[in-house]
């Protein structure tokens, strides 16, 4: 079987979203996704790595890996680089699971689990309006995730208070009333649900510290990017400051970036977000990198519904993942438009795939959307890295001595 093109598909009521098919000579379709720079994404694989592929072997995944991230790394690896080869990388393994007639998970050793719990972070879609019900009546909120087996929340109480001093200054009255829906919820429920902080990296540290002090009390499920991760050195110093656990980071891509923040113990929970830091790949290296700094995983979602069936097979395979993001509101609001069939959570619960490959297809007409961007590419080339080797390398007949050698 051989790759005979790559396409990619953008839709402009997504306008960061990219889904990725690469198709094969034996009619098998692979999918693949990332999220944000869509562009930018688009123009990585169809430039540099999209070509690289075209009439290999998509069973080589991890020859694909490697030759795709040496050309990136040669001039500094980076967001759209990576997040293009998460989403060649999910496809990949999608064509090797469905080939072999096996949902992904099988193949990467077989399920230590066939469900992961999940917690809801608090999204915004047609009649699903976490986000907005946490400030009128986060009781009522929390109570609807219970009664759907769901015991775990996130939200972001103090981002918006960030954007007027960049992060610098932030009052104890600002900072009482962000966390007023916490406390109500423990007051009413205690600790039936768990509820975690993300801060989206716009704290300094001095008043990142304040905020975990000031959270202590409300016991958090974990604080995650109260810091940028640029400096793995300040989360180790935050989370020396409290005993709640400081989840990062979901903007670390490779294993070689989450490396720093595992063996310095400035991530108590490993977050990697497969659509961006290398795909189903290195999730799984991280994952065991993890596992032998007793450390656990807790993939990130929010991007689109191809990430949740990738990492349904990192959940069911690693036996160091705590809990699996999730975001109901989209899940209900709009992945069904996308793919088919779509992923099951059920009693709180994230269910295996049981189709073979990621376990769906992108959804019959969305290549003929209005708003669909598709651009493909179906012919092999040299990467410039690869022409670079006439000028650098010796002549074939040298080469060949060497190798006789």
């Amino acid at each position: 079987m051989k790759i005979t093109q790559i396409e990619t598909i953008r839709i402009g009521q997504f306008p960061d979203l990219t889904f990725v098919q690469v198709h094969t000579d034996g009619g098998i379709v692979g999918l693949g996704e990332t999220w944000y720079a869509a562009s930018t994404v688009e123009a990585a694989i169809h430039d540099h790595f999209g070509p690289l592929l075209i009439g290999r072997d998509p069973s080589d995944i991890e020859a694909h890996w490697q030759s795709m991230f040496r050309l990136s790394d040669h001039a500094g690896y980076g967001g759209a680089e990576l997040r293009a080869i998460s989403a060649i990388d999910i496809a990949l393994w999608d064509i090797r699971g469905q080939s072999l007639k096996l949902p992904v998970f099988e193949l990467l050793g077989g399920g230590t689990r066939h469900q992961i719990r999940v917690y809801n972070t608090l999204g915004f879609y047609g009649d699903i309006t976490d986000s907005h019900d946490v400030w009128r009546d986060p009781v009522a909120l929390a109570k609807s995730l219970l009664d759907e087996g769901i015991e775990g929340m996130k939200f972001s109480p103090t981002d918006f208070i960030a954007r007027e001093s960049g992060g610098n200054l932030l009052f104890k009255k600002q900072l009482d009333r962000a966390l007023q829906p916490f406390r109500e919820i423990r007051d009413a429920l205690g600790t039936d649900i768990q509820v975690a902080n993300d801060g989206h990296g716009k704290w300094n540290l001095a008043t990142a510290i304040k905020i975990a002090q000031e959270m202590e009390p409300l016991q958090p499920m974990w604080h995650e990017e109260l810091l940028s991760p640029l400096d793995e050195d300040a989360h180790l110093r935050l989370q020396a400051s409290t005993v709640t656990p400081i989840a990062a980071a979901e903007r670390l891509m490779t294993r070689y970036q989450h490396r720093r923040f595992i063996e310095s113990g400035a991530a108590r929970i490993v977050m990697p977000d497969l659509t961006w830091t290398g795909g189903i790949s290195e999730v799984k290296k991280i994952a065991v990198l993890a596992s032998g700094h007793q450390l656990p995983i807790a993939p990130h979602d929010c991007v689109g519904p191809v990430n949740m069936l990738a990492c349904a097979a990192i959940c069911m395979a690693m036996p160091n993942v705590m809990i699996m993001e999730y975001n109901r509101a989209m899940h209900r609001g709009w992945y069904s438009d996308f793919i088919e069939p779509n992923f099951v959570v059920k009693d709180g619960f994230l269910k295996a795939p049981e189709e073979p490959g990621i376990g769906a297809r992108l959804a019959s007409g969305v290549r003929d959307r209005a708003d669909a961007s598709v651009r493909v590419s179906s012919e092999p080339r040299e990467s410039w890295l690869e022409s670079r080797k006439r000028y650098t390398y010796p002549p074939p007949d040298i080469q060949e001595e060497f190798e006789r050698l």
